[in-house]
């Protein structure tokens, strides 16, 4: 039985897939269909179902894996299943459906322990040490989100390694920048997803996360924090609430303010970064070179040509 990520058009499979996203729709001669999106640990494809039975699209549900059996086609260039038939799959472990960080847990670990301890200004540092300890474990656990971005096991963990050493560039080249508070906020602006997200296996929006937000969550959580430990009025909590309020850049993409720092401003440059370079890593493994991708919805729903 072959990954995903090793199939190849014409392939016939028939084998369990871990249903990501739903979507129905209707032909032009009014026949139901469905988009699917399904995974096994090595990756991803889209697929369509045409002329769906009921007992199908009861089956066909996000979070549930099932037998589907189909054929690899080549749409605009990308790779995508046919199905034929679904069927209930029996007894399976969804980790064994999950995809994870390419980094190990130990490389993650050692290099945000490093990280905190070169944290100069005691006051960051102890805020962000103290915040940080109380979530780590699922830190290192949990996607940075449900879909688009890092959606996998320690996705969380790998997209905040990757902000850090490219902040760490950015310091060097911009000495204007102050370290402890840009690191500061790399390390705590999404750790509200640990509460937001329901877990890194078959990952939803929990009821905090669907009403509050990770943004409101952390930063409220770094002002207790920063209360118990008496330095709720100091500019360095005031400003760490900042980052973590103003990372999203805008406000219709959440922030209830906009930077108005500079490290503020370079963390919602970096965090932007990182996320779309990952969307390119995943639109990359589908794309031959010298093809346009597929529309990317979550990148303004352009079609990318990849270079040979």
């Amino acid at each position: 039985m072959n990954k995903v990520n090793q199939w190849n058009e014409k392939q016939r499979i028939s084998q369990p897939l871990l249903i990501t996203q739903v979507t129905k729709g209707v032909t032009t001669a009014g026949a139901p269909y469905l988009s699917i999106v399904a995974q096994d640990d090595s990756g991803s494809i889209e697929g369509k179902l045409w002329d769906v039975k009921e007992e199908q699209a009861k089956l066909m549900e996000p979070g549930r894996i099932v037998l589907i059996s189909g054929e690899v086609l080549k749409y605009r260039n990308v790779l995508q299943l046919r199905i034929h038939q679904v069927e209930p799959s029996g007894d399976v472990d969804p980790a064994d459906f999950v995809t994870t960080s390419k980094v190990s847990e130990e490389v993650l670990r050692n290099k945000v322990e490093a990280t905190l301890a070169s944290l100069e200004d005691p006051v960051y540092k102890q805020l962000t040490e103290r915040c940080f300890r109380d979530y780590e474990d699922d830190f290192y656990q949990y996607p940075a989100a449900s879909r688009n971005h890092h959606d996998f096991v320690g996705g969380l963990a790998t997209h905040v390694v990757a902000m850090i050493e490219l902040a760490d560039e950015m310091c060097k080249r911009y000495p204007l920048l102050n370290r402890d508070l840009l690191i500061s906020g790399i390390l705590l602006h999404d750790l509200g997803k640990v509460i937001e997200l329901s877990g890194p296996i078959l990952t939803e929006y929990t009821l905090q996360g669907k009403l509050l937000g990770h943004i409101s969550m952390m930063q409220a959580i770094v002002y207790d924090v920063s209360k118990e430990l008496g330095i709720e009025d100091s500019e360095q909590a005031t400003c760490l609430r900042h980052m973590i309020l103003s990372h999203h850049g805008q406000y219709e993409y959440g922030s209830p303010v906009l930077p108005l720092l500079a490290e503020a401003e370079m963390l919602h440059l970096i965090d932007n970064i990182d996320a779309r370079m990952n969307m390119f890593e995943k639109m990359y493994e589908s794309v031959e070179p010298q093809n346009f991708s597929l529309r990317i919805f979550s990148l303004e729903n352009r079609s990318f040509y990849r270079t040979k």
